[in-house]
């Protein structure tokens, strides 16, 4: 097992090396100077053009979507998100490699819901019977703001569901000093009659998340976490904790990106995610 020290310095070393091809910036707060490269072309996605098919799962049906062909990867979506809501460009970027499937939490969307009290478990095993149900016994999975709270439970509850892991735009607590803003929103959509039943259900389960800190280094994945510097809801000193928390853990930060950071710039967070899951060197092994 390698000590946090260790690991955090692979983690900030594996951030400046990604610099010169996705603008991130390390430790040192300080820009790079890249390289001028043609951007490679990648295959478009139409999520209008694209059916939506079921899994039934849980207890419930799950409404999902398929892109692309290979290893495949399961998307974990965020708080209100739908699967209309992903980026097209960020997406295709993934699905030119990967076999990439996106799916509506329960409650959401395409899919159904039951009386089950909501729990970030419960979207947990969601995820982790979804994999059989699709013909895998385990998955890539890239959960990004309340996916990646799902996506860590996940690995902490299913850790035979998951091969390697992205924790985009995270935080293993909606009850930090730093995410008192995301907590406010969460509150305020729970108490709010007007919003639609599967959002009030997924903000329930938020606020009833005990947390997963205890859990995290106990995750012996393979793990990435990305972050925008200016991300206010899950700022980036959240993930630099969970860095040095999680064994086998790379940190990403991009300079200047708010929350969910694949919507302004899907291209380099579609580069970096296929870098990640493509690598063959892993902390873990040293």
């Amino acid at each position: 097992m390698m000590n946090r020290t260790a690991l955090f310095t692979l983690a900030i070393a594996f951030t400046i090396g990604l610099i010169a091809v996705a603008g991130c910036t390390g430790s040192s707060g300080t820009s790079a100077q890249p390289t001028v490269a043609a951007t490679p072309a990648f295959p478009a996605v139409s999520f209008n053009a694209t059916p939506v098919e079921y899994a039934q799962v849980n207890g419930i049906t799950l409404g999902y979507r398929e892109f692309g062909a290979g290893e495949p990867v399961l998307m974990v979506q965020g708080f209100g998100g739908t699967i209309n809501d992903w980026n097209e460009t960020f997406i295709g970027i993934l699905a030119s490699k990967y076999h990439v499937y996106t799916y509506d939490n329960r409650g959401m969307g395409y899919s159904s819901d039951n009386n089950a009290t909501p729990t970030i478990s419960l979207y947990a095993d969601d995820a982790a019977q979804l994999m059989p149900a699709l013909g895998y016994d385990s998955m890539d999975v890239y959960g990004v703001s309340m996916g990646s709270s799902i996506s860590q439970q996940l690995a902490i509850d299913h850790p035979e569901r998951v091969r390697k892991l992205v924790l985009d735009s995270s935080a293993y607590s909606v009850r930090l000093p730093e995410t008192t803003k995301l907590l406010g929103t969460i509150e305020a959509v729970a108490a709010g009659p007007s919003y639609p039943e599967g959002v009030r259900r997924e903000a329930e389960a938020n606020l009833a998340w005990n947390g997963s800190w205890d859990g995290l280094s106990g995750i012996h994945k393979d793990v990435m976490l990305v972050v925008g510097t200016s991300d206010e809801l899950t700022p980036d000193p959240v993930s630099v904790r969970m860095a040095g928390q999680i064994n086998g853990s790379w940190l990403v930060r991009f300079k200047g990106l708010p929350h969910v950071g694949s919507h302004y710039a899907p291209v380099e967070y579609g580069e970096n995610a296929l870098d990640f899951l493509g690598m063959d060197e892993s902390p873990l092994n040293h």
